[in-house]
C-alpha cells in the first residue's frame, strides 16, 4: 500500500540521500508517495491538491525506484524508531573496566 509523506524536510532528506536531482520549488505543496517492496522503494512526487482530489488509494504507479539501503530509516517499516542505535551504551555489555585491570591504589613515586 502506498504511503504519503508531506513533510518538506523529510522529502528533501529522501532526495538528498538518493542523490536525485529534483527541484521542490516547482511544487506548491509536494507530497512524496512511496511504497516499500522487498528491498526497493517505489516513489513519485505529487502535488497535494491533485493527490487529495484523486486519493492515495487510487495511486497505482510510480515514477522511480531506489534501493531501500539508500533511503531514510523512516521509510522502512522493519526499523523500530524507539530503538536508536546511536543511543546504545556498548560499554555496559563489554565490561571494559574489569578487563583493563586498572589499579587505582598505585601512585607514582617520581
Amino acid at each position: 500500500m502506498m504511503k504519503a509523506e508531506k513533510s518538506k524536510a523529510r522529502i528533501k532528506e529522501f532526495f538528498d540521500l538518493t542523490g536525485s536531482d529534483l527541484n521542490l520549488r516547482k511544487y506548491h505543496i509536494p507530497v512524496l508517495v512511496y511504497e516499500v517492496v522487498d528491498d526497493k522503494v517505489r516513489y513519485s512526487l505529487w502535488e497535494e491538491d491533485i493527490l487529495s482530489r484523486f486519493g492515495l488509494a487510487n495511486v497505482d504507479g510510480w515514477d522511480a525506484t531506489e534501493d531501500v539501503i539508500f533511503c531514510p530509516d523512516w521509510m522502512r517499516e522493519d526499523i523500530d524508531e524507539d530503538e536508536d542505535e546511536d543511543n546504545l551504551d556498548l560499554d555496559d555489555d563489554l565490561d571494559l573496566d574489569d578487563d583493563l585491570d586498572f589499579d587505582d591504589d598505585e601512585e607514582d613515586d617520581d
